[in-house]
């Protein structure tokens, strides 16, 4: 049985779409890093980092795989389902190369920007305009990539979802800055938001924090 940890922000949204779109059972447990139940010691027994997702596959014999980092989940469910990772290269290499751009790129650049513009108790212009226009770059890359093709790495795949969340979100946050005429990256948006398993993932997703309380 596979458990997944996690949080409805952009990174905890990804292995849930990902379980989704391979129509897979799992559990799904909600961890509060608003409230800090990241710092709890059973959740740092599975990730030392403190971060989520964290995925869990369990076997009857007691037998646990704890997978962390929202890259090494995608890749590893894609790898036991054989599907949204191509099995040889070339193309193989590209879907890993517009994955990892997300984890070295997309991601935290975007969540830097969040942070200082909107969380950090002191307003620093220069970590403010450095993280918003490398967000505003990074995001020209993704609609450059989107310009010749209706995914990121030929087919749809893991590339695109790990992507779609924090894209999303930048988008919107960094509305006025530039983005909007990403027009591609906007398609693409609304394309994956239109997908029933993506849907079905957010959904789920509002429904265990509701729960959650």
């Amino acid at each position: 049985m596979i458990e997944l940890y996690t949080w409805t922000t952009p990174n905890g949204e990804k292995p849930i779409i990902m379980l989704e779109e391979c129509g897979m059972d799992y559990q799904l447990h909600m961890v509060d890093i608003g409230s800090g139940e990241q710092h709890a010691d059973s959740f740092n027994a599975l990730n030392p980092n403190e971060k989520i997702p964290v995925l869990v596959e369990r076997t009857r014999g007691g037998y646990a795989e704890t997978v962390i980092e929202s890259g090494a989940i995608m890749v590893y469910l894609a790898e036991i389902n054989n599907q949204f990772l191509p099995r040889t290269s070339p193309q193989r290499a590209k879907c890993l190369a517009w994955t990892f751009f997300q984890v070295g790129n997309t991601g935290p650049m975007i969540g830097q920007y969040h942070h200082f513009n909107n969380h950090s108790d002191q307003k620093i212009d220069y970590a403010i305009e450095r993280y918003r226009k490398e967000s505003v770059r990074v995001l020209g890359v993704l609609d450059r990539q989107l310009q010749s093709g209706e995914w990121l790495a030929g087919d749809y795949s893991i590339a695109d979802m790990i992507n779609w969340s924090w894209a999303k979100s930048g988008l919107k946050e960094l509305s006025g800055h530039g983005t909007e005429k990403y027009d591609a990256l906007a398609d693409w948006v609304e394309r994956i938001g239109r997908r029933p398993a993506v849907k079905r993932a957010l959904d789920k997703l509002q429904d265990a924090k509701a729960k959650h309380g």
